[in-house]
This record gives C-alpha cells, sequence and structure tokens, in this order.
C-alpha cells in the first residue's frame, strides 16, 4: 500500500512554511555536524588497527552520529507528515505536489526564499524550476 499524496494549492503550499522554514532550519543545522562527525569517525577508523575493534573515540563518535541521524530523520518525518518532500541538505529543499494546468507538479521552495515563487515538472528537479506564473499566484 503506497502512500497517499497531498496535492497543495500554491496558497496551501505557502500557509505551510513557517512550519517548514522553522524544520528546514534544523536539518540543515545538524546536517554539517553529522558529516563531521563521521569525518571524524572515518579518521579514526582508518588510524585503527580492525583485531582491536572499535576504539573508545570511535564508539564516542559512532554515538554521537546515530543521536544526530535520528534527530534529523524526525524533522524529515515531521516534513513528510506535513505532506511535504525534502529534496536537498545543501540548499534546504522541499517539494510539494500541485496541480498546474492540469497536470501534476511541484511548487519548489529553497530555504531563503520568503515564500514559493516556482514550479518544475515531477521529473525535471531543481535544474527545471520555472517562476510560478502570475495568474496563479494571485
Amino acid at each position: 500500500m503506497g502512500v497517499l499524496r497531498k496535492y497543495f494549492s500554491l496558497t496551501e503550499a505557502n500557509r505551510t512554511l513557517p512550519l517548514v522554514k522553522r524544520v528546514v532550519a534544523d536539518i540543515t543545522a545538524l546536517h554539517p555536524k553529522w558529516r563531521d562527525l563521521v569525518y571524524k569517525y572515518e579518521l579514526a577508523a582508518a588510524q585503527a588497527r580492525p583485531d582491536w575493534g572499535e576504539s573508545k573515540e570511535q564508539l564516542d563518535l559512532r554515538g554521537a552520529i546515530e543521536t544526530i541521524a535520528h534527530q534529523i530523520q524526525d524533522y524529515l518525518l515531521e516534513l513528510e507528515q506535513i505532506g511535504c518532500v525534502f529534496k536537498g541538505f545543501e540548499h534546504g529543499l522541499v517539494d510539494f505536489y500541485g496541480k498546474l494546468d492540469g497536470r501534476e507538479i511541484f511548487w519548489c521552495w529553497k530555504q531563503g526564499e520568503d515564500r514559493i515563487d516556482h514550479w518544475h515538472d515531477l521529473e525535471a528537479g531543481y535544474a527545471g524550476r520555472q517562476p510560478v506564473p502570475e495568474v496563479v499566484r494571485g
């Protein structure tokens, strides 16, 4: 059984942005910390002797990595429950299923933008972003 898609009008998608912005800010603040810890773990693992098992440093780092990963996963679940799709840690991209001229599209928001001003076809991705037509924007 698949997950039901929530389709947003542009107005509905924009109404979710205060919450979406906070959640995305939390995700994009945590992700670099997670990435740095993974890098430190990999360095420690490269210097370790496999026959000795994980060092205390590796165990501590792994615990911190897992904690942050769970926090990020909780935030991603929160976005999923709102009905939007998180698309990227680097730019804080979020897509909302919508319809434009009778076809399925994504309303596309990027962290730092005040409102949703772009859309793209489902297959096009960020590179296919186009301005929302004035007629739809209202």
